[in-house]
């Protein structure tokens, strides 16, 4: 094995970009700022793709695709979202290579201009629009309920595996609908979605709540947001949806037809997530031993390691191990079964634990005579001798359970470091010392947010949703507050 991960009190960054590469979720790619997902990390996105997908269909949405390029006069249409992207745009500008006279390889052939230079997409909404005006015409086309699944392009400058790459993937989901009130339920529809499976599939908390104007997305009327914390503290946005009102649709002239046969602008949301949602994975669970998995989202749930002296030892626990494999998977469990003689035993525990297999059976000749097999869980890093009978019933029942254990963990580590405060001195004092998620009373004004964010680097992630009702006054100015609002560092 190589040598042992930094640790994540000595230095969390570093812990983070280690065990990232060292677990084979990813690396650095040739290309400035991307990244190439490796086939374990792949696997882990492939099961989050297809739990939101199926949760995505369930509300009624269907996918489609949209072209990568964005002409640039689409940008220009809707004005606060060109700003909001034109820093991170790449922009396409000719259309063929020629071999260099000098004979120094290929150069770009300044004949070959394109017209219009077009943009690889940071987001969709600009060509998706364009292509609803062609879709609908009445109320009868509405709503309509698309997703795509695509990779995108910011031209980050400091970039970090997952967590932030100049080109990255993910689902946009992109609605019309007929009015308002239909449009924001759709909104918040999807946030609950997300929440849903933040917590039940990544077993990850999370706060639902809306954002400031400051912090919206560009080009919509609200953004609502799942924020979570993770183990340094500093927060996450886990997931976005935005009500679009008609800036879209006014901008790209996307009209229909009421029922009484009058002419009006579509409603419209989007709204997305991404393989940032693996950075969240690695930041919230996983130990200074390697990653922590939800069972719900590991590619192996099971490994199974023999121990033997012999060929014949181990064609004997082979022979029981197998049963065990096909009464797991018959339960839809993935297992894995490493009797492979590369590597000692020793070394295939730590393999498997800096993977985040969240459990392991090993058998050997002792187990073998009394029927039974040791069980460890990663999450716990307890074991166990039981019986191998009933194991299959057992394990299914202890992947609920570590599931479960996961996500409470998680939740009471956030509750540990989530503060109320009153004065600025306070907010300061355990920003610096202690992190987490700050509640503290603020005036509602942009100016205030952006000179706390402008001294502190916090942000305000959210106005959750449950806000309760609060006079009080703003940390900052003095000014009158109607509630608490969540801050805090973030990533």
């Amino acid at each position: 094995m190589s040598k042992a991960l930094p640790t994540r009190s000595e230095n969390y960054s570093e812990w983070y970009n280690e065990l990232v590469k060292r677990a084979d979720l990813a690396e650095n790619s040739a290309v400035r700022g991307c990244m190439v997902i490796k086939p374990y990390g792949y696997s882990i996105w492939e099961k989050m793709q297809r739990a939101l997908d199926d949760m995505f269909k369930e509300t009624g949405h269907t996918n489609a695709y949209f072209p990568l390029f964005i002409p640039k006069s689409y940008l220009s249409k809707e004005a606060s979202h060109v700003e909001g992207f034109a820093k991170e745009c790449a922009v396409v500008t000719h259309y063929r290579l020629k071999n260099d006279p000098d004979g120094k390889g290929v150069i770009v052939d300044p004949e070959a201009k394109l017209e219009e230079e077009l943009i690889v997409r940071p987001t969709s909404e600009t060509v998706i629009w364009s292509t609803y005006k062609n879709w609908i015409q009445s109320y009868r086309d509405l709503p309509l309920l698309i997703n795509q699944w695509a990779n995108v392009v910011r031209w980050e400058m400091r970039t970090r595996l997952f967590l932030r790459t100049a080109e990255f993937l993910w689902q946009e989901g992109h609605t019309a609908h007929s009015t308002s009130q239909e449009a924001i339920a759709e909104t918040k529809q999807m946030l609950e979605v997300y929440a849903q499976f933040a917590e039940e599939w990544m077993a990850l908390p999370v706060v639902k709540g809306v954002k400031t104007a400051n912090e919206r997305f560009a080009g919509a009327e609200d953004t609502y947001c799942i924020e979570a914390m993770m183990q340094d503290g500093k927060a996450l946005q886990a997931g976005t949806s935005h009500f679009l009102g008609q800036n879209f649709a006014t901008a790209f002239d996307v009209k229909f037809q009421d029922k009484e046969g009058k002419l009006d602008y579509v409603w419209g949301t989007s709204w997305g997530v991404s393989t940032r949602l693996m950075g969240a994975l690695v930041m919230a669970h996983s130990d200074d031993a390697g990653l922590v998995l939800p069972p719900k989202l590991a590619p192996i749930q099971v490994v199974i390691v023999p121990i033997y002296r012999n060929e014949e030892q181990l064609a004997q626990i082979s022979e029981k191990v197998g049963e065990i494999v096909k009464q797991l998977k018959k339960l839809g469990i993935s297992v894995k079964y490493d009797s492979s003689d590369n590597n000692k035993p020793g070394f295939k525990f730590a393999e498997y634990e800096l993977k985040g297999v969240p459990v392991r059976l090993a058998m050997g000749g002792r187990d073998l005579e009394n029927g039974t097999v040791e069980v460890a869980r990663r999450d716990t890093k307890t074991k166990e001798t039981v019986s191998i009978e009933g194991i299959a019933t057992y394990i299914q029942d202890l992947l609920d359970n570590i599931q479960q254990a996961i996500y409470d963990k998680a939740l009471a580590f956030r509750e540990e470091n989530t503060y109320k405060v009153d004065s600025f001195e306070e907010f300061n004092s355990i920003l610096d010392t202690k992190g987490g998620f700050i509640l503290a009373h603020w005036d509602g004004t942009s100016e205030t947010e952006d000179k706390i964010k402008e001294e502190t680097k916090a942000t305000i992630r959210c106005i959750p949703l449950d806000q309760e009702a609060e006079e009080g006054v703003c940390i900052y100015s003095g000014k009158p507050s109607k509630g608490r609002v969540v801050f805090a560092r973030a990533y």
